[in-house]
């Protein structure tokens, strides 16, 4: 099947809310809303089609945009692949110049609106931050410490990773740290291997490549739900069971696991593109990596030591 490249804008307006586009009737995906773009022409870069098709469709002249996800989907009639940007500075005011219907909204309404199902994983990645950091184990005190380290550091996506403590003092901690996490607007994901947290399945979880492998759906906790990947199969059931993004590792070389191959930058960029899901990358990597590590597909970088 012939696939049609298409590039889409999210755009920012100052006050942090997004433009969307209602598709109009007798074509396809009609009355869906969406992000707007259209078909890449020819001869043309996906930059270059986004400014073009932003200024026709809604009179946006881009001056500043970033990629964030690309995502192939096989529709009955046609397979598409996705190139999102994200566009945070641009003049002009926009208009719906095909008489379609066009709306600003904040990012946590974006679910009450009717969009093509491929557009799932660009919702995600839209809603994602470009840092996740995992709290490892340690004593109590240290493992306070370092929350409040990563928290004061301004990261609002966390991972407890608390494989060796006791369930009396993982549920000790947890009681402190749910609250403190809440009052900093940081979002939670809990570790499946974790012990005897089935108090907390109100929050999010973030699944072991062994316990990944193991599930045949998603589970149903409320928050975001994640996985640590190292494969392309990994990635795909990852993919398959709907989860909301995933952490691949090693990329580079760790000092956890130096008798660890790492993927290298060009297989991760390789397994990225294979499969419809934010991506952070993890193992290695520091701060001045996350414009690579974006620059090829990720969403952003995940790490232990490097948010203390």
């Amino acid at each position: 099947m012939l696939v049609t490249r298409v590039v889409l804008g999210v755009i920012k307006n100052s006050k942090g809310q997004l433009l969307i586009s209602k598709r109009r009737k007798n074509v396809h995906l009609s009355g869906l809303w969406e992000f707007v773009g259209g078909k890449v022409e020819q001869g043309e870069s996906s930059l270059e089609a986004l400014k073009r098709e932003l200024l026709e469709e809604v009179g946006i002249h881009v001056i500043k945009a970033s990629p964030i996800i690309k995502i192939k989907h096989d529709y009955s009639e046609l397979s598409v692949l996705l190139d999102v940007w994200v566009i945070n500075d641009f003049s002009g005011l926009a208009v719906g110049n095909e008489k379609q219907q066009i709306k600003w909204v904040t990012i946590n309404t974006l679910t009450d609106y009717a969009f093509p199902e491929a557009n799932k994983a660009i919702i995600n990645a839209i809603k994602l931050p470009t840092d996740y950091a995992i709290l490892d184990d340690a004593g109590t005190e240290t493992l306070e410490s370092r929350l409040n380290t990563i928290l004061n550091r301004g990261i609002k996506l966390i991972q407890f990773r608390l494989k060796n403590l006791s369930a009396e003092k993982v549920n000790i901690f947890l009681l402190k740290a749910i609250p403190l996490c809440k009052q900093y607007k940081a979002e939670i994901l809990i570790n499946s291997h974790v012990i005897n947290t089935n108090n907390f399945n109100q929050k999010g979880l973030h699944l072991t490549s062994r316990d990944l492998m193991t599930l045949k759906t998603r589970p149903s906790n409320k928050g975001w739900i994640a996985a640590s990947c190292h494969n392309l199969k990994q990635l795909k059931h990852a993919e398959k069971l709907g989860l909301d993004f995933v952490v691949l590792a090693p990329v580079l070389t760790t000092l956890t696991h130096p008798e660890a191959k790492p993927l290298g930058w060009d297989i991760m960029k390789e397994l990225i593109q294979q499969v419809n899901l934010p991506v952070f990358a993890l193992g290695g990597v520091t701060q001045k990596d996350k414009k690579i590590a974006q620059k090829l597909g990720a969403q952003g970088i995940a790490g232990i030591r490097m948010f203390l």
